[in-house]
């Protein structure tokens, strides 16, 4: 038989389905590769081409020479395959066809996209909470994660009391979330797991598991009473002591000796404490001397740790901004803010000879080991409103805004702690609030006190997003 009559009656494609079906997401633009496996794979791929050779069941039985993808409209819901293949036939007579396989593309909603839209299924919680008066930890906390968008893979996020629950499929995300959350902050982790359903036959365990993160109950700007071990372990530091920063450790400044230490979060569970004063119990004083402390002039002695060279040591006196005028008597004190007060500045501190504290470590203390006043930062402005409405910028949430009136008063501080500090502000993204009007001579103080510290708006452009007007013919949002 003539090799044209030969292809006429010998199919050797016979046992090769002609049409198949695909099953696609639409909501994360995945393919379904049996038995439950998901796979990212665009059109006229390689990973789609080989997406679709495995479901043809028959080409086993011959030899693919070649395949490839035959141009089909975007919005058809087709995709076709034309594949060359040769067999072996009766007297040893070698065929070759070229034939042409059509896959039909049926939408099916993903395990992962159908927990999504469910919202109430969750495999796997994070709870994330800091028990204590200030929050500013906190939301130092939330912009880190902005930041780094280690809240992607979250199913949802639910605010409660005292801090932020993360709903999970699986604990590979959760996981990834508390390891996040131990590197970027001082916390202690615990977990529990709630047995859902268990399968005799299969011996198949389902389970929810759940981790605790609890945050050090510490803020900037706090003053802390440490344990008598502790402090000989941080270079004979002063009992009592301000956090000035926590980030993954917890940075803490003797403000009688301008030294510093760094308390890791093993060493602060081991040895934990708490403040004995917070940001809503600071008092307003005015400057009216100030003395520099010369390093020859300091006390040095073995053991001692490391000193700040960024802080100024100095004699300070102070007079109460609520009795200036009517009680001249001058309160004296030592303080590490030499190097921004000068005489008439206001200045803001903990004072501690008329404060109520309730602490173990504090009670323990003699009369000259606590000072009267501990100075915190210095005060640029007394009207908090006014600063509020000069400021330009603003941050992102993960829920919506605070509605406490607490909660705001520690979102202010945390915010006037960014302008503050630049340092502080490294890790936060900062956006441009466009409800606020620029000023009109393009500078960032125009119309307010120089003496304040701001954003200015080139920190704001890295993380800017600009949006034009609509376009006209596709009503597309341009954006920069």
């Amino acid at each position: 038989m003539c090799v044209v009559c030969l292809r006429t009656h010998v199919d050797i494609t016979e046992g090769i389905p002609k049409q198949a079906v695909l099953h696609f997401c639409r909501n994360c633009e995945r393919y379904l590769q049996p038995p439950g496996e998901w796979i990212s794979a665009a059109l006229e791929s390689r990973e789609l081409l080989a997406l679709c050779l495995k479901k043809l069941r028959g080409l086993k039985d011959v030899k693919l020479v070649d395949a490839g993808f035959v141009w089909t409209e975007a919005h058809s819901k087709r995709i076709k395959l034309k594949l060359t293949v040769h067999a072996q036939i009766s007297g040893g007579t070698m065929l070759q066809q070229v034939f042409i396989v059509e896959f039909t593309i049926q939408n099916q909603m993903c395990d992962d996209c159908h927990r999504t839209e469910a919202k109430d299924f969750w495999r796997c919680m994070v709870q994330v909470r800091q028990r204590c008066d200030n929050k500013k930890t906190f939301y130092y906390l939330e912009q880190l994660i902005l930041k780094h968008k280690a809240h992607n893979n979250t199913l949802g996020i639910k605010p409660m009391h005292g801090g932020l629950d993360f709903y999970y499929a699986n604990d590979n995300h959760a996981r990834k979330m508390v390891d996040f959350l131990q590197t970027m902050i001082p916390a202690k982790v615990t977990s529990s797991k709630r047995l859902i359903s268990h399968d005799i036959h299969s011996n198949n365990y389902n389970y929810k598991y759940t981790w605790s993160v609890e945050i050090a109950p510490l803020s900037k700007g706090s003053a802390v009473c440490l344990p008598k071990k502790l402090r000989q372990q941080l270079g004979n530091l002063s009992p009592i002591c301000l956090i000035h920063k926590v980030a993954s450790a917890i940075h803490l400044i003797d403000p009688l000796t301008a030294q510093i230490a760094e308390l890791s979060s093993q060493a602060y569970f081991r040895n934990p404490f708490e403040a004995i004063c917070n940001p809503p119990q600071l008092v307003e004083y005015v400057v009216m001397d100030v003395e520099i402390i010369m390093e020859k002039d300091r006390k040095y002695y073995p053991g001692q740790g490391q000193l700040s060279f960024r802080h100024a040591l100095c004699d300070i006196w102070l007079v109460r901004a609520s009795e200036l005028g009517i009680n001249d008597n001058t309160i004296h004190t030592r303080s590490h803010l030499g190097h921004l007060l000068k005489v008439g500045d206001s200045v803001m501190g903990y004072n501690l000879a008329e404060a109520n504290i309730n602490n173990a470590e504090y009670d323990k203390l003699t009369t000259q080991e606590i000072p009267d006043i501990i100075l915190v930062k210095k005060c640029f402005t007394v009207d908090r409103q006014a600063r509020s409405k000069q400021r330009i910028w603003k941050l992102r949430h993960l829920t919506e805004d605070v509605e406490d009136q607490r909660q705001k008063m520690d979102y202010n501080e945390f915010l006037e702690d960014l302008e503050e500090d630049t340092e502080y502000r490294k890790l936060v993204n900062i956006y441009r609030d466009k409800r606020k009007l620029m000023p009109v001579d393009g500078g960032d103080t125009a119309g307010c006190n120089d003496n304040i510290p701001r954003i200015t708006l080139a920190e704001m452009l890295e993380d800017l997003t600009l949006e034009c007007e609509d376009d006209e013919m596709t009503g597309e949002v341009g954006k920069i």
